[in-house]
């Protein structure tokens, strides 16, 4: 192939026939020609001396992507190997690309017509400069200024190159640059911008040419954030901006720029100039877009243009205010302007487009956040009064001094854009996560398939707001919204999406008014609910009413409990919705049930004033009618929420009562097959039969969950049983697996037994989970379990071995503690050596086995540590290989319990007698596997645990609790004269072998830092993460896992925070328990 001899550099390279080469590369002939061209090209690409073609190539190409090839070729050198050539050929190729770009910028034909090509050079050359500029090329912006001034082409090529320049320098330098040579740069471009803005401020006034105008103003924009102020307002800068704001071409770059001016802070020096800039900035937008305009309207049916400019304005906006609102408050003119802006911003908040609605939000949440905290104090001085939903009257005796009355005045002020604002929330209230009826995009009413995290986020951005909103007027946000449902009731504004908004905001506000005002509104919200559905023909309506019932209901549990009789309706309102078989209306109605219950289970186990008996017992007497058109996931959701309620009734007679009717549907069920069963085994393998038994086991635990302790009678009775089945059913699987080889594990069949083994093993862990501690209780369930639960894993083939067995015996040993300490060997002999050797084959097999046997573990060596200390040396061994095995585990959860379990081991061997023995042997090796960790990057998450790991060694060392050398004194070369000079010495000789790019100077200050800071967790924290950093390991990386601890309590204060505010965190995530009763 005659491409071959491109491989010759030793000649000027065949221009036309790299043409032709790279043609190949991109053309449309056959795969063989494709992938020659394509190796001739990297070869190429890969050779040291090919950039000394690249002049020659640039000169002689007739083919554009020739000329991007040669360019990448360049382009690497430039960024790998520039500093390292030699003087002539630096300033050479500098030479050249900048004649290169001045001769293809001077005419406007060439310049329009290579502009792909100009463009890649300005890229090249911004990466020599950021080489060369300011130390070897101090005339750089002095030549480009006087460049620029010969032609508008080679000015308006100038400006797109101080753009990148300003780019590189201000916005991507991070990670690829020193901070000494980003300040550097910093420095020049800021001691030389003299003449840029010369430059810029000319043009504007001088030139009539489009293109140049828009590529300055945008060179502008990336200059304003950083450039010395007095270049701003004490120039005529910002009068040029203004005056170029009304003319279409220029409209949006200007207010980009000005935007920019917007949302600089930096203390009120400039306050008079932004008062003008403001003020002149209005007149002028009233005259492009009036104050009457149907700004949504105009947004749905403009061009691309205008769409961006109603984008930036509210950009400009919302900047504008966020740093310098109160300058507009002073005075009477000032203010009439800065109402007319939040008028137009309330207007764009209506635009149906979600940016647009996100920077509004953003603001919104902002501003009635700021004018409320402030009114917090003056509202409420008894703290103690807010965490109870109390209101105190907002004018306090006292209170209204000076600066009370100034906040006041403050409120009054914004009482009209705040009103409107509250109908804004309310039209546009976001989807909250509890409903699952949504509108598909044919106009259907369908159950809601997955949750968009965006509407969840923007959901709580708008109920903080709202409820800020409601606190400064309760009145007003009532009134609004009884106002907006009387319409839908009337039908003058009645849509689905009108109901809904509304309805979600009357959820989103529950607990920030007083309970009286609360009360009465509620009572009106729930009767015209109830109206409506009454009056409202055709199912789709029906069910979105129903979806807003319920939504809304659920909210409010203090309204439920202080009023039996709404109570009472609503309950019986969702009986309803069960037998409604609109996709999503069960579904919602069985979850809003679960959620009133939890909140209010006390009231339906006493009698209520008129009623015969409690509710509970008449609920029992209509369960099978109430759950016959329910799914078993929805029937077993439904015996969770009874079995809250019974769980409350404090007479134990009447409480084995209320479980026994409860169980009766399932039980009877039970009886039969098992009764089958003795007749003849061959019944239980039926398929049907087995998921009859998967479904009555799945009511008992939906039931054992919310009851605990008192399911005890129902468990002890069917529990010997369940483990009968459970053995059969195992011996079914194994030999499935055995005869049918690893695929018979895929069947159908054999999933559905493994689902009868799981749901066994998690009924009985919910059970004992749940129960309280109760010696007996264990004494009576654990060892029956012995042989057909833990024998059985042992006995089984791996792919048939459940991994909820050791979740079930980690609750256990958690629960019943060192009381199990005799059963360890038998556990450990039953699961230990076979599920190590499923899980240290590779990373990947068995995810579930790995996590839930550390768990096991860990739970072992909390509670029963005792009997670890009696195991093997050899077991020994395998616990702590497979605890290293763990922690160097890529899978978050695994490694971290793994470091969890590695920290509790360590405390324990710290306080028992063989302390120096376990050390001797293990404490090298986990020093040096958790610096393995720390230093790479894929286990960043753990940081916070390898720390805490790595402190335990060294304060160790500091304590002197080990009383024996850490070295062996026939084969080490060490004699240190204690263990911790002998540790240092071996930690500065790991990290120097593992880091030879850091001096030994460098690591040997670090290790001793570590010494001197073990007992201060945070600095030595610090110590590790500023070496992470100087080892080059993690440059230029997402380092937030280095910071998760600070960030964690940061989200802690805010939680704090929103508890001092009524109603801001939601009723359903509150503990309220005390107040049920």
């Amino acid at each position: 192939m005659a491409a071959e001899k491109l491989r010759d550099l030793s000649q000027p390279i065949d221009v036309p026939l790299l043409d032709a080469t790279v043609a190949a590369f991109y053309g449309t002939g056959s795969k063989e020609e494709r992938n020659a061209a394509d190796q001739i090209l990297r070869d190429l690409q890969n050779n040291p001396d090919m950039w000394l073609q690249v002049m020659h190539i640039l000169q002689n190409a007739q083919n554009l992507n020739t000329k991007f090839f040669a360019l990448q070729v360049l382009e690497g050198v430039i960024k790998y190997r520039w500093n390292a050539l030699p003087v002539e050929q630096r300033d050479g190729m500098k030479n050249f690309i900048s004649d290169v770009i001045v001769q293809l910028s001077s005419n406007d034909a060439s310049f329009r017509a290579e502009r792909l090509y100009v463009n890649k050079l300005n890229i090249i050359l911004v990466q020599i400069l950021k080489h060369e500029w300011p130390a070897r090329w101090r005339s750089f912006i002095p030549d480009l200024v006087s460049a620029a001034k010969t032609s508008e082409t080679i000015c308006e090529n100038c400006m797109a190159i101080l753009k990148l320049l300003s780019e590189e320098v201000f916005d991507f330098s991070r990670g690829e640059m020193t901070q000494q040579k980003i300040k550097e740069l910093k420095q020049s471009l800021n001691s030389e911008f003299q003449l840029i803005h010369e430059l810029c401020l000319y043009v504007l006034s001088a030139s009539q040419r489009t293109e140049l105008i828009r590529a300055t103003l945008s060179t502008l924009h990336a200059f304003l954030s950083w450039i010395p102020l007095g270049y701003i307002f004490e120039s005529p800068l910002l009068e040029t901006l203004l005056k170029f704001f009304p003319l279409p071409a220029y409209r949006n770059l200007t207010l980009q720029c000005l935007t920019e001016v917007a949302s600089l802070q930096f203390g009120n020096y400039y306050d008079v100039q932004y008062v003008k800039m403001y003020n002149i900035f209005m007149v002028q937008l009233q005259s492009i877009l009036p104050p009457t305009s149907d700004i949504p309207e105009a947004y749905t049916k403009g061009s691309t243009e205008e769409q961006a400019f109603i984008q930036n304005l509210a950009l400009f906006f919302t900047s504008f205010y966020k740093v310098h609102i109160r300058v507009l408050e002073s005075t009477q003119e000032n203010i009439a302007a800065l109402l007319v802006g939040l008028e137009y911003l309330i207007n764009i908040s209506y635009v149906d487009d979600t940016e647009v609605f996100k920077v509004c939000l953003d603001y919104w949440n902002s501003l009635v956040s700021e004018l409320f905290e402030p009114h917090r104090s003056l509202d409420n001085p008894a703290a103690a009064a807010t965490l109870m939903g109390l209101q105190v009257p907002a004018m306090l005796p006292g209170m209204v001094d000076g600066h009370g009355s100034q906040l006041l005045q403050r409120r009054q002020l914004y009482a009209g854009p705040m009103s409107k604002l509250r109908m804004l929330m309310i039209c546009r209230m976001a989807k909250p996560e509890e409903v699952l009826i949504v509108e598909d995009e044919n106009g259907n009413i369908v159950r809601e398939t997955l949750k968009d995290n965006d509407v969840l986020v923007q959901y709580k951005i708008m109920r903080e707001t709202l409820i800020y909103l409601s606190h400064l007027d309760h009145d007003d946000t009532e009134k609004q919204m009884l106002r907006k449902l009387s319409k839908q009731l009337s039908g003058e504004d009645w849509t689905w999406s009108n109901l809904n908004t509304l309805c979600w905001a009357i959820g989103s506000i529950s607990g920030s008014m007083i309970e009286e005002q609360e009360n009465r509104f509620l009572v009106m919200v729930i009767r015209d609910l109830l109206n409506l559905c009454e009056i409202t023909k055709g199912k789709d309506n029906k069910a979105v009413i129903a979806s807003n019932i319920m939504y809304v209901v659920g909210q409010y549990p203090r309204f439920l409990r202080a009023h039996w009789k709404f109570l009472k309706t609503v309950v019986n309102k969702l009986f309803e919705f069960m037998h409604e078989t609109h996709p999503g209306v069960q579904d919602m109605a069985c979850d809003t049930f679960l959620k009133i219950v939890q909140k209010c289970k006390r009231k339906f186990v006493i009698t209520q004033v008129g009623e015969n008996e409690p509710f509970v017992s008449e609920l029992l007497t209509g369960l099978p009618n109430t759950i016959m058109d329910l799914e078993p996931h929805q029937i077993h959701s439904f015996y969770e929420s009874v079995g809250h309620m019974i769980q409350a009734e404090s007479d134990v007679q009447k409480r084995d009562e209320y479980l026994q009717r409860l169980m009766e549907l399932p039980n009877q069920k039970w009886m039969e097959i098992i009764g089958q069963a003795h007749q003849n085994v061959e019944f239980l393998k039926d398929q049907d039969v087995i998921r009859t038994v998967l479904n009555i086991l799945q009511t008992n635990t939906s039931v054992a969950s919310s009851l605990g302790t008192y399911f005890l009678p129902q468990i002890s009775m069917i529990f010997l049983d369940m483990l009968n089945v459970y053995r059969m059913y195992s011996e079914l699987i194994s030999k499935s697996i055995t005869e049918g080889g690893p695929f018979a594990s895929k069947t159908s069949y054999v999933k559905l037994l493994r689902s009868v083994k799981r749901e066994t093993l998690k009924l009985i862990e919910t059970f004992l989970d749940k129960a309280e501690d109760q010696p007996q209780i264990g004494k009576q369930f654990v060892p029956p379990m012995m042989d057909p639960v833990l024998g059985d894993y042992a006995r089984n083939v791996p792919d048939a071995r459940e991994s909820e067995v050791l979740s079930l015996f980690a609750t256990i040993v958690n629960k019943y503690k060192s009381a199990m300490i005799e059963d360890v060997p038998r556990i450990f002999e039953a699961v230990f050596q076979c599920t190590l050797e499923m899980i240290t084959k590779n990373f990947e097999d068995y995810p579930e086995h790995r996590l839930k046997f550390f768990s096991l573990l860990r739970a072992i060596a909390t509670h029963c540590f005792p009997a670890l200390i009696c195991l093997s040396s050899q077991q020994m061994k395998l616990v702590m290989d497979s605890i290293i095995w763990a922690f160097r585990h890529t899978e978050r959860n695994i490694a971290e319990t793994g470091l969890n379990l590695l920290l509790e081991m360590l405390k324990k061997f710290q306080g028992s007698e063989f302390c120096n023995q376990f050390y001797r042997t293990y404490f090298l090796t986990i020093e040096q596997e958790i610096f393995a960790v720390l230093t790479d990057t894929f286990h960043k998450p753990g940081f916070k645990l390898h720390v805490l790991v790595l402190q335990h060694l060294f304060c160790l060392l500091e304590t002197g609790v080990l009383t024996e050398p850490l070295w062996d004194p026939a084969t080490s070369p060490y004699s240190s004269s204690s263990n911790s000079v002998f540790i240092r010495e071996f930690t500065i000789k790991l990290l120097s072998t593992s880091f030879p790019n850091m001096t030994a100077a460098e690591v040997t200050q670090f290790v001793n830092g570590l010494f001197e800071s073990t007992n201060d967790l945070s600095t030595f924290k610090n110590h590790i993460r500023d070496f992470l950093i100087q080892s080059k390991e993690f440059s230029a990386q997402d380092n937030k896992d280095l910071y998760a601890e600070e960030a964690a309590a940061q989200r802690e204060r805010e939680r704090q925070r929103m508890l001092s505010i009524p109603g801001l965190i939601a009723p359903s995530e509150l503990q309220d328990e005390m107040v049920d009763s």
